[in-house]
């Protein structure tokens, strides 16, 4: 397993549109694998391939919930310092050559943010619910009906395989200020 460089606007790459999995091998295992794992370390809940600059229609997504039984144990590490640890439930999803079947007409809002668009954040709209079609890692498809955080995950994440970022579903103005905001914090730093 490796940490891929993530993109960042204005890379060109980012509007490319994915094209679809053929070929379920170990080559796919692991840019899965991959993906995952840069999306850990960057960290985030969500990653397409083509975030990493691969145009493949390949969705990883964990909404890392924090475990609330185990939110209350003590550090586990031997320096006896007694802190409280939050640790999260990992539920890795993989979706291939996936596809909206039926939004629903009622919409939510959630707060976004994109991992190719660091330290951005934006109210976006998007149907509250959706049914999904998709293949797993053996080729498998599969449908599932989607709600919440996950609905709002995938649907930000399919964007990405058509070349659309959360930030183009702003406004003009919006947009223009989350990206000058963008560009005063990348010379800051």
């Amino acid at each position: 397993m490796a940490i891929r460089e993530i993109l960042e606007v204005p890379d060109p790459r980012l509007k490319t549109v994915s094209t679809p999995v053929e070929t379920f091998d170990d080559e796919l295992k692991t840019l899965v694998e991959d993906m995952f794992e840069t999306m850990y370390d960057a960290p985030g809940i969500g990653l397409a391939a083509i975030q990493v600059g691969v145009p493949k229609r390949v969705l990883v997504i964990d909404l890392q919930e924090p475990d609330q039984e185990a939110a209350e144990e003590d550090c586990c590490d031997d320096s006896g310092c007694g802190e409280k640890r939050v640790p999260v439930k990992k539920d890795p999803r993989v979706f291939i050559n996936p596809e909206i079947l039926d939004p629903a007409e009622n919409l939510a809002t959630y707060q976004e943010g994109c991992l190719s668009v660091p330290e951005i954040y934006a109210d976006v709209d998007r149907p509250e619910t959706c049914k999904v079609r998709y293949q797993d890692l053996d080729g498998k498809t599969h449908e599932e009906k989607l709600d919440g955080l996950m609905a709002t995950c995938i649907q930000h994440e399919m964007d990405h395989l058509e070349g659309i970022l959360f930030i183009d579903h702003l406004s003009r103005l919006k947009k223009q200020m989350a990206l000058k905001k963008l560009n005063k914090l990348r010379k800051a730093a």
